[in-house]
């Protein structure tokens, strides 16, 4: 047994990679994920159709010649809500994905009642629809007879990993990770347990709950005939969490940044979970041996997201890999600047009442600027984010590691860069999110010793180095802010 079957199940795809134990990517397999709009805000998913995706892709995996698994590592997207019956396994509605904002009113009500101190205090996060809680709470009071239900014991909740792992291991494990507990909103990140005075703020039974497991862990074995062979879960994290283990950060200081949908920086902060006063999230890097570390998370709803928007909702491009060359072909942005606030604006603003909105347009304007603005928002977000982190009290970094789909484009990496003035790396491995539950999983069965192996495995593929002029990038930001205070009106 020399790899791991590595789960990654993402917002918009699914994918399942066989890992080697020098962290190279023996097979990999990946489906796209159907997305629902059923109204304004709102964004929901299959639950069903997702776990019949892991199913099919991991099959496909294991049956590469030559290889047999360890164990599985999962990671998932956050925060995204499923409820089901504990009798049949069926979820009584669709997922809500954590973009959506059904439930901005109940969290602006709750805001208003006063109760965010205490939410910040336990939990590290703000009141806010991105997250779990208000989204089971939605489904109790919203699913017929689904409230009775649940304060009968008949229902379970989880996020994408608990109800994956519910059904790989036939319904017998019923449990999450420290990370993903640590999204809902209900889960005390110095205590480390669910809270019973956040669950009686939002009326959800605590029988709902699944139980919280390092990062590292026994997560039972999958059900006989499901898979090729029956594997040991031995390690799940949330899908930011997970690609900080692949990135390597385990010392205080480090930062990655994630690029998929969404946009996700975090910061490793060590055993100290620190407090941010600019509107970044508290939240938990990784826990292992019952040891949390820490991380400060600032998190952007739409980064990939935009140029699917440009593919599918206005068909600009064909394919995602056409914007490098279109942006490139430009001298300048020509003063256009898109804000891609289709769901709201996530840190440092948490505005779920924005909307997108493209400034700047003329008659010359064409395909090519458009989308160079949907890039470059994915730059100026970032520094959003940096910016905030660096008023929080961090220390200057030397480097920013970044991953997902969109690092690809080499143009948006060395733009990074120059808006950032940091030196930005990415890795030989991009799908660091897979990775990383790869990793976890191996230390659970002894393939990998310790995060010094892992950090051993961590190569860098190419660095960006900063080499716009300071009074360009002032220009560019200043453009950029002055758009998002203009969709905030």
């Amino acid at each position: 047994m020399d790899c791991v079957l590595a789960i990654d199940q993402g917002t918009t795809s699914s994918r399942a990679i066989l890992f080697d134990a020098q962290g190279r990517a023996l097979a990999r397999a990946q489906q796209e994920l159907t997305q629902y709009y059923p109204a304004d805000g709102w964004v929901e998913h299959d639950a069903e159709e997702i776990l019949g995706q892991v199913v099919d892709l991991s099959r496909q995996v294991l049956g590469t010649a030559g290889h047999r698994a360890a164990a599985i590592g999962i990671s998932n997207q956050r925060e995204t809500t499923v409820v089901w019956e504990r009798a049949s396994g069926k979820p009584i509605a669709r997922a809500i994905v954590w973009q959506d904002r059904r439930t901005a009113p109940l969290c602006q009500r709750l805001i208003a009642e006063g109760h965010e101190p205490l939410v910040a205090a336990r939990t590290g996060l703000l009141l806010d629809p991105y997250f779990s809680a208000s989204k089971i709470a939605w489904l109790l009071d919203r699913v017929d007879g689904a409230r009775e239900a649940a304060e009968r014991g008949k229902l379970a909740f989880g996020t994408i990993d608990s109800f994956l792992l519910w059904h790989l291991t036939g319904g017998t494990v019923h449990a999450t990770d420290a990370t993903n507990a640590a999204r809902t909103l209900l889960f005390d990140i110095h205590r480390q347990c669910w809270d019973d005075d956040l669950l009686r703020l939002f009326g959800i039974p605590a029988s709902l709950m699944p139980e919280v497991r390092d990062n590292v862990a026994d997560f039972g074995t999958t059900t006989a005939g499901l898979l090729p062979q029956r594997l040991t879960v031995g390690g799940m994290a949330g899908d930011q969490q997970a690609a900080t283990i692949g990135q390597a950060c385990f010392a205080p200081g480090m930062v990655k940044s994630t690029y998929g949908t969404g946009c996700f920086m975090l910061m490793n902060t060590g055993g100290t979970p620190v407090t941010s006063h600019h509107r970044l999230l508290t939240t938990l890097a990784y826990r292992l041996d019952g040891a949390p570390v820490y991380a400060l998370e600032g998190s952007i709803f739409a980064a990939g997201a935009a140029v699917q928007w440009l593919r599918d909702g206005l068909k600009l491009i064909k394919s995602a890999g056409e914007t490098e060359a279109l942006a490139a072909g430009l001298g300048h942005n020509s003063g256009v600047y898109l804000v891609p606030a289709f769901t709201g604006l996530g840190a440092p603003y948490w505005d779920p009442e924005a909307r997108g909105a493209i400034f700047g347009l003329t008659r010359a304007t064409g395909i090519a600027e458009i989308v160079r603005a949907a890039l470059e928002a994915v730059c100026y977000q970032t520094s959003d984010l940096l910016a905030a982190m660096t008023a929080d009290g961090a220390a200057p970094i030397a480097a920013l590691r970044v991953d997902g789909g969109m690092v690809a484009n080499s143009w948006l990496m060395q733009f990074l860069a120059d808006l950032l003035a940091v030196p930005v790396e990415r890795p030989r491995e991009p799908e660091t999110t897979a990775l990383g539950a790869a990793f976890l999983a191996g230390m659970q069965v002894g393939l990998f010793g310790s995060l010094e192996d892992i950090a051993a495995c961590w190569e860098r593929e190419a660095r960006f180095t900063p080499a716009l002029p300071a009074d360009q990038r002032g220009s560019l930001l200043e453009g950029w802010r002055d758009a998002v205070t203009r969709v905030r009106r």
